[in-house]
């Protein structure tokens, strides 16, 4: 049970050169002028939300996400880490990782963001070939993805993570098999591999909706996926979440937070937070953010003047978001003895009709914890492997 204390901090850095077509994050291209606002706003923000706590909270872990992260620059991260080091007691072994797109990223800004604090990376690859890095309209290439993967090797970073995306559209079997083993040949300690979805309101929706655009094949997307999870075994890495796999000891510590159903504080425009019983989501727009915080008054712990709607979580509530989240992780998994010690019942008596329908489909499997080197109990409720693949059929069922 993580400290009572103890927080991931997410920091939202809105801002892009471009816009890629199948986005449906809070970004927005061409506003780099109002960064050194957004920074102060950010600031700003830090110091109310953890100036509002009684006793300084700890940051276990701290990642900056986007939109585009590296688009700041280093002595603006200096003066973030300044106001996060006054206002929380950062763990001395915390992970702290930034975004980044692999192109236009020179050696002496990897330089600079270990000096500042980060000692990981997660770069975001998506594929190797250059007519599917058009389609998605990213702006690299596979040669910039090597010269920023030695790069960073050459700054000392240890974590290294690649993110990739799978069923696209007229993508073969063929062409995703030779992204995944180029990429893994780096030895990169974490991948996340995403399926393509068409959002509402992202070109890729509307032309989809227009026939402009071929729509996936799920079924072919299905194999490359456990296509995918074997050769990433053999290959030496472990599945530890639906999307996510990881060498030894090396899976995000700042996602397992959120799949742990963990608190964490959400900084900057659309970033999001749960705490203290509260999920909270700030505002979208980034001139509204820096107006919030301009002229906006203290709140209680976790809010800041930049939220713009929360609501209460109740333990019916939390112990049902327990279950989601905490499904999602292939191996770990949901504990029956840690879900006794949070919530002081017993997750097979509360959740028997849930668990015995999902088990009658083969869905659902108890999983052995190991006590000590010769004892093991069946403490641990997961998908089964089939169920990776049907993973909104078996949460839904905890949606209340």
């Amino acid at each position: 049970m993580t400290n009572k204390n103890e927080y991931a901090l997410y920091f939202h850095i809105p801002f892009c050169r471009h816009r890629c077509a199948y986005c449906d994050f809070t970004t927005y291209a061409g506003q780099d002028s109002l960064i050194p606002a957004y920074v102060d706003a950010l600031i700003k923000e830090i110091a109310l939300v953890g100036g509002s706590l009684t006793e300084k909270a700890y940051a276990k872990t701290i990642f900056f996400g986007g939109g585009t992260p590296s688009l700041m620059s280093v002595s603006q991260y200096a003066s973030i880490f300044s106001a996060i080091r006054e206002n929380f007691h950062i763990n001395p072994d915390a992970e702290i990782a930034l975004e980044a797109n692999p192109g236009a990223l020179s050696s002496n800004y990897f330089d600079a963001l270990r000096e500042v604090g980060f000692n990981r990376i997660s770069f975001g690859v998506q594929s190797t070939h250059p007519d599917e890095l058009k389609m998605l309209e990213r702006i690299h290439s596979y040669d910039d993805v090597l010269t920023a993967n030695l790069a960073a090797r050459k700054a000392g970073f240890e974590n290294l993570s690649f993110d990739l995306i799978f069923g696209l559209p007229e993508q073969t079997l063929e062409k995703w098999q030779a992204t995944v083993k180029l990429l893994a040949g780096l030895s990169p300690e974490h991948l996340s591999l995403y399926a393509l979805t068409l959002e509402h309101g992202t070109p890729f929706g509307r032309w989809a909706e227009r026939g402009m655009l071929p729509l996936p094949d799920p079924d072919l997307a299905a194999e490359m996926y456990e296509w995918a999870s074997e050769y990433l075994e053999k290959a030496g890495y472990f599945q530890y979440e639906i999307s996510n796999w990881s060498k030894a000891k090396r899976e995000s510590e700042h996602n397992l937070q959120y799949w742990r159903n963990l608190p964490y504080l959400g900084f900057g425009a659309g970033a999001h937070g749960y705490a203290k019983g509260i999920r909270y989501a700030n505002v979208l727009q980034i001139q509204s953010y820096i107006n919030a915080l301009a002229n906006g008054v203290p709140k209680d712990f976790p809010l800041s003047p930049a939220v713009k709607n929360f609501h209460p979580i109740d333990i019916e509530g939390e112990m049902n978001e327990t279950m989601m989240l905490g499904l999602r992780l292939t191996r770990e998994g949901v504990s029956k003895s840690a879900f006794r010690a949070r919530f002081e019942v017993e997750m097979e008596v509360f959740f028997e009709t849930e668990i015995n329908e999902l088990m009658k489909y083969d869905l659902l499997e108890w999983g052995q914890k190991e006590i000590s080197e010769v004892s093991k109990t069946s403490d641990i409720l997961r998908l089964t492997k089939k169920a990776r693949l049907l993973g909104n059929q078996v949460f839904q069922q905890f949606v209340k």
